[in-house]
């Protein structure tokens, strides 16, 4: 089954409170001595987001009635656009709860806060680590390719 899209009409979620939380991959043994050993359970674990948008009329109906319907009362995943540090990307989410709101502010709007899962932690592609000069260099990359880069 496809991945649900997130609706082009909602709007990228506002940048007030909004940060990423990582589950812990890590579990932690306690011995007798008192002494302890982590050790990494799982390699790939979820993150939390809170999301909080804030709509217009019609967007706040749709918003409602996109989360009763479309998404089963936000028990589906879906692609949800969210900016990590790897910059704005779909990724696949889903709602852990019901949305707060939709609540009026001053400016005639709706805000709605949500609490959002995302699948898998947003992560550079393994190897990087190795070669960080090629990914923090990129935009020089890109724009000498670009620039010298021979046309058809």
């Amino acid at each position: 089954m496809a991945l649900i899209m997130q609706p082009q009409w909602l709007p990228e979620p506002l940048r007030e409170g909004y940060g990423l939380r990582h589950v812990s991959p890590l579990k932690r043994s306690t011995f007798v001595s008192g002494r302890s050993m982590p050790r990494r359970a799982y390699t790939a674990t979820p993150t939390e987001v809170e999301a909080r948008w804030l709509l217009d009329d019609g967007q706040a109906a749709l918003f409602e009635k996109w989360f009763q319907e479309g998404l089963s009362d936000g028990v589906a995943w879906f692609a949800c656009r969210l900016r990590s540090p790897l910059g704005m990307d779909y990724y696949k989410s889903r709602f852990t709860d019901i949305y707060d709101g939709p609540t009026l502010t001053n400016s005639n709007l709706w805000l709605i806060t949500a609490p959002l899962e995302i699948y898998s932690r947003p992560l550079l592609a393994d190897g990087w680590s190795e070669y960080p000069e090629g990914f923090l260099q990129a935009n020089v990359i890109d724009l000498a390719a670009n620039r010298e880069w021979p046309r058809p």
